[in-house]
């Protein structure tokens, strides 16, 4: 018997501690805020849109080959024109400093080092040439939210190209603003309000404090002011009449490859394909826009049907374990996006933290395709994955 050597770092004993997503999960929701924290976590109305997403991926049965030699495994490809180590990238997201004073920097660093892409959002924290600067010889990708003032939009394409990202999302699954219950509840505003209920919930929590109010103060790269709650500043920088004449514009003015980001039914897919998009993603938004919006992984294989062969498909919404990302691919998706994983991470540890997100669902990718008997990426297919269901629509009529 030997007795363990005493880690006297405390991050990296918890995050060392951390032996799946959900723990870091437990860990942020332990040092964060309760408002910033449900920032993150939450999701629109009744939030029933991100638990039957992830209710999805639990309800998957896998189908395993044996006596393969899977000594060797290969999880990388190319996507969009450019290498992944992983078949996922870093997701956009919004007032990402506000988790964790690291933020955007923190993700494109991790992202760099992994070998997979960093997503900055319209609404992020961080700027474009920052996060170049974190992340110089990786890819990244941007987030393009189309503003009623259209002149920012065509500034930020402009300096993402000049930056040298290489993907821009163009973002269709927000004319409005979702109603995020939990951040009216909460009081949830940028910059952060002080009331009584937010300096009792900060007392446990002095870290968080200390770090933002001693750190530079959050700056936004699309809005000029950042006074009043997030949904005021959502609708304030969305658009509800955004078109496809919108898409041509922005694909005009882009040089690099353009996804649409948002994708939630069949028709939409297709009409997308046919217009020459170099990709779409399937997401709710993570279930932060429309409650009871289509599940993203249900919609997956009749998307792959229509549009597989002629255009590069992602997806995200609910994706908790690199099982969740394994089955994505099997059912023909080309790469995934993690948010919410990567800022349970990053609250949980700043940089580590995320480089313990990358590990945790890079290990789980390597130890499903093994216990599946697949080598690479390409030899995961539909018969590895059954969709067990539990919504099954009644007939109409």
């Amino acid at each position: 018997m030997q007795f363990k050597k005493p880690d006297l770092d405390a991050r990296r004993r918890r995050l060392q501690g951390a032996l799946t997503i959900e723990d870091l999960r437990t860990i942020a929701k332990r040092r964060t805020p309760k408002a910033a924290f449900d920032y993150t976590d939450g999701a629109a109305e009744g939030e029933l849109s991100l638990m039957r997403a992830r209710r999805a991926f639990r309800d998957v049965e896998f189908h395993p080959e044996v006596l393969r030699d899977v000594s060797n495994v290969d999880t990388s490809r190319e996507v969009l024109g450019g290498p992944m180590a992983m078949p996922f990238a870093i997701a956009p997201t919004g007032f990402t400093r506000l988790m964790q004073t690291e933020g955007e920097t923190a993700g494109a660093g991790a992202a760099g080092a992994a070998g997979i892409p960093f997503t900055l959002s319209t609404l992020g924290t961080t700027s474009i040439e920052d996060v170049k600067k974190a992340n110089p010889n990786g890819r990244n990708w941007f987030q393009l939210y189309v503003m009623n003032q259209r002149e920012i939009s065509y500034g930020l394409v402009e300096r993402a190209a000049a930056a040298g990202f290489d993907t821009l999302q163009f973002t269709v699954d927000t004319p409005v603003a979702g109603a995020r219950l939990r951040d009216k509840r909460n009081g949830f505003s940028i910059p952060p309000q002080l009331t009584v209920g937010t300096i009792v919930n900060a007392i446990p929590r002095p870290w968080w404090w200390i770090d933002f109010l001693t750190t530079p103060k959050l700056e936004f790269a699309s809005l000029s002011t950042t006074g009043g709650t997030v949904g005021e500043l959502l609708n304030a920088a969305m658009d509800p009449s955004i078109s496809y004449d919108d898409l041509d514009i922005i694909r005009g003015m882009w040089p690099g490859k353009i996804v649409v980001k948002g994708v939630q039914s069949v028709t939409d897919a297709k009409q997308l394909v046919d217009r020459g998009v170099d990709g779409i993603i399937l997401s709710n938004h993570g279930g932060r826009q429309l409650d009871r919006a289509p599940i993203p992984f249900h919609l997956l294989p009749a998307v792959v049907r229509e549009v597989g062969e002629d255009t590069e498909i992602g997806l995200d919404t609910g994706i908790m374990n690199g099982a969740d990302i394994v089955a994505s691919v099997a059912l023909g998706a080309r790469f995934t996006l993690i948010g919410r994983a990567y800022l349970y991470g990053l609250m949980a540890g700043g940089r580590a933290g995320v480089d313990r997100t990358i590990e945790i669902l890079s290990t789980e990718i390597v130890r499903t395709m093994q216990l599946l008997g697949a080598h690479s990426l390409d030899e995961l297919e539909p018969k590895h994955v059954t969709q067990l269901e539990r919504l099954v629509p009644r007939p109409r009529g």
